[in-house]
């Protein structure tokens, strides 16, 4: 008999980000205080899950957010750069009014690519990697996976069949939200979605965060 393998992806939890920039990979980006809460809402919320496989993004966010549960856990998360955020050219800039402004102009010639970052076909492809190392690694158990809103999105996106580019304002994927992609032995049969910090979450968030 096939065995079921969850693997969540979790992302991270809110971010102090007072001058709203586009922060993806840069270092020293950490949680705010409402983002610590959220991580801690997040472990408690899973605290009786069978889970036995912890992964974090080596970025601070997704570590900090990974600590609650894996202090639970009582086991280390594992880092791992295929979850690390999307790469973008637009890095470092205050996001309010990057659209309009002539030298961005050339970042969005092509949203289907993206052309103002790494295509989510290549993120798709490893965070397919990572999710699949996970199922092996937590076979007939549930593992976590820290990740970020792009990443866990296009995965999702690609894991329903569902063409890969899209509006970034509508995507599922919230602060400290879990995606869970339950499998039958190797085949995915169900892909979920929960909001455990809901009550937490004030207002629109930051695209690529």
């Amino acid at each position: 008999m096939a065995e079921t393998t969850v693997v969540h992806l979790l992302r991270h939890g809110e971010v102090h980000n007072p001058q709203g920039v586009l922060y993806g990979r840069l270092p020293d980006y950490h949680l705010s205080e409402r983002g610590r809460q959220m991580a801690e809402i997040v472990a408690k919320s899973v605290a009786g899950r069978d889970i036995v496989a912890l992964f974090s993004s080596p970025l601070e966010r997704a570590q900090e957010t990974a600590a609650p549960l894996a202090a639970s856990l009582g086991m280390e998360p594992t880092l791992d750069e295929r979850l690390i955020e999307a790469a973008n050219f637009l890095e470092g800039k205050v996001v309010a009014g990057f659209m309009r402004r002539p030298e961005n102009y050339r970042y969005f010639l092509n949203p289907r690519r993206p052309s103002w970052g790494e295509p989510y076909v290549e993120v798709v492809a490893r965070m397919r990697s990572m999710i699949l190392t996970a199922r092996e690694q937590a076979r007939g158990h549930e593992a976590v996976l820290v990740s970020h809103q792009l990443p866990i999105w296009v995965s999702r996106l690609a894991a329903e069949s569902r063409r890969l580019w899209h509006d970034p304002r509508r995507r599922q994927c919230e602060l400290a939200s879990l995606t869970s992609f339950t499998f039958d032995g190797d085949r995915l049969v169900s892909v979920g979605y929960s909001e455990p910090a809901r009550s937490l979450i004030k207002g629109p968030t930051v695209p690529g965060a």
